[in-house]
């Protein structure tokens, strides 16, 4: 039984410019304890989808239709009031950007104190020992928790990022962007932490970023997206079928086997206000044919659990 079902899933934006259309269509799971990696450039419609699974989209952004089944609730159909009680508790989010995400003029110990209040009866006094727990966990050490965020390195603050999302022992953790603008040491570090928790904790992760790397690395299934659709879902394992991920992979440097230049994707991604018909990779492709560009691929299972959106397969 799946931890977390989203079933076809719109998400839109108003801008001057019209209707962004950041979600289009998109259906996947994540079971109990399962890793699953969200992967696709800047603006496919990542961070979005992580934000409207906990309804926190700006103002200017509305899940037009669709479902978000967790535990079998359908969290667009709930109250604010009970969306809260499962923010940070049952589901919670290490923001983008760390260095943003934290309040520079309160500790972060308070910070992550205050939120274990907010979602739990613990005590005060029970909270701050929670705190110092998961410091001591994560590799920041129970000693930096009177510290302001300026006063730790962007490792540190990732790492006080994933504490306050793991501080009321929520079930499915999102993780957006956790390693970006970090030093190539720092973001093993952090890698390497997620995936102990994900042993330790039996905690369900969606990982999103944009190196498809790291989701190897760390996670058991993959999501690629592209234009705010879903391209291909597999197992990690298995070899990637679809053209736009396998050049995704080949966009990002490899430190292990033969050296040999990163190669970039032609093109720009499409315009989510007035999108082409077809498949909207097509204009990119380089194995495209004409009934790319005039009919939109459906996703489907090609083997076991391994699913792809493109007129090839």
């Amino acid at each position: 039984m799946a931890l977390l079902q989203v079933r076809d899933l719109h998400v839109a934006y108003e801008i001057i410019a019209g209707r962004v259309q950041a979600v289009n269509g998109v259906s996947f799971s994540i079971k109990a304890g399962e890793a699953v990696g969200l992967v696709g450039e800047s603006g496919c419609g990542k961070t979005t989808l992580g934000l409207s699974l906990l309804r926190l989209l700006p103002k200017n952004g509305k899940i037009v239709s669709g479902e978000i089944l967790f535990n079998r609730c359908n969290l667009l159909t709930i109250t604010e009031a009970e969306m809260r009680r499962i923010r940070g508790k049952e589901i919670s989010i290490a923001f983008q950007g760390a260095m943003n995400a934290l309040n520079p003029v309160i500790t972060v110990g308070k910070q992550i104190v205050d939120s274990i209040l907010l979602q739990t009866d613990l005590t005060e006094a029970a909270a701050r020992q929670r705190t110092e727990e998961l410091f001591d966990s994560l590799g920041i050490g129970r000693s930096r928790i009177n510290d302001y965020p300026h006063e730790l390195s962007g490792g540190m603050k990732q790492r006080i990022m994933i504490a306050m999302g793991l501080s009321c022992n929520p079930k499915l953790l999102i993780a957006d962007e956790p390693v970006t603008a970090l030093d190539v040491m720092v973001q093993a570090q952090i890698l390497r932490l997620i995936a102990e928790l994900i042993q330790k904790l039996d905690l369900a992760i969606l990982l999103i970023t944009h190196d498809l790397s790291v989701i190897v690395e760390t996670c058991d299934r993959v999501v690629v997206m592209y234009g705010g659709k879903i391209l291909e879902i597999s197992n990690v394992q298995e070899s990637f079928l679809h053209p736009y991920t396998r050049l995704l992979f080949h966009a990002f440097p490899n430190i292990y086997g033969t050296r040999q230049s990163v190669r970039g994707i032609p093109g720009a991604p499409p315009n989510l206000i007035d999108p082409l018909p077809g498949c909207h990779f097509a204009p990119r492709c380089p194995e495209a044919k004409s009934i790319c560009s005039e009919v939109e691929p459906s996703l489907i299972e090609i083997s076991s659990e391994h699913f792809v959106a493109c007129h090839h397969m």
